[in-house]
């Protein structure tokens, strides 16, 4: 599958700005000094929690994977992801769990899949895009756009609630 792009504004606020960057060197404690209160987590510590936000989130996508683990690097906005999952659209489904999250620019799904099946393509939405409109660019024809909806689903609510930065499934259509 590759690794996928994605843009870091755009996306799901799982975890706030400050756990997505760096975390800043501790000042250097000065000779008889009283200690700190409690030091900043370290970048491992908040790399581990936004691991975790984002498998929480999968998980609640009810997607049907088991095993799946998240690792984050802040520094990179890098997720990579494993675990199994049933289909080939339930590992694609992960893939935009994972990279439509702010602050996320990459993602790494190295899942296995238990009935594989071709891979869709991908759409990155942009300023004035609509799932009809999308639909007419891959498939030619606009009111195939509930089939881009179902294949977003649960991540889309709403066939009306698309934004620019957002990275869609295309699934090909059946023969």
């Amino acid at each position: 599958m590759g690794l996928f792009s994605f843009v870091k504004e755009a996306g799901e606020k799982l975890f706030g700005g400050k756990e997505a960057h760096a975390a800043p060197a501790p000042a250097p404690a000065s000779p008889g000094a009283a200690p700190a209160a409690a030091a900043a987590p370290s970048q491992d510590d908040l790399n581990a929690r936004a691991g975790k936000a984002i498998e929480t989130y999968i998980a609640s996508q009810n997607l049907g994977v088991s095993n799946v683990k998240v690792q984050f690097d802040g520094n990179q906005g890098k997720v990579t992801v494993s675990g199994t999952a049933p289909t080939q659209a339930a590992k694609e489904k992960v893939t935009l769990c994972c990279g439509n999250v702010a602050h996320v620019t990459s993602v790494d799904n190295q899942m296995s899949v238990t009935n594989p099946e071709p891979e869709a393509q991908y759409h990155d939405v942009v300023s004035g895009d609509t799932l009809s409109a999308i639909a007419k660019k891959f498939y030619g024809d606009a009111n195939k756009y509930n089939l881009i909806f179902e294949a977003n689903k649960p991540m889309l609510s709403d066939p009306n609630k698309i934004y620019p930065g957002q990275k869609l499934r295309i699934p090909s259509l059946a023969k």
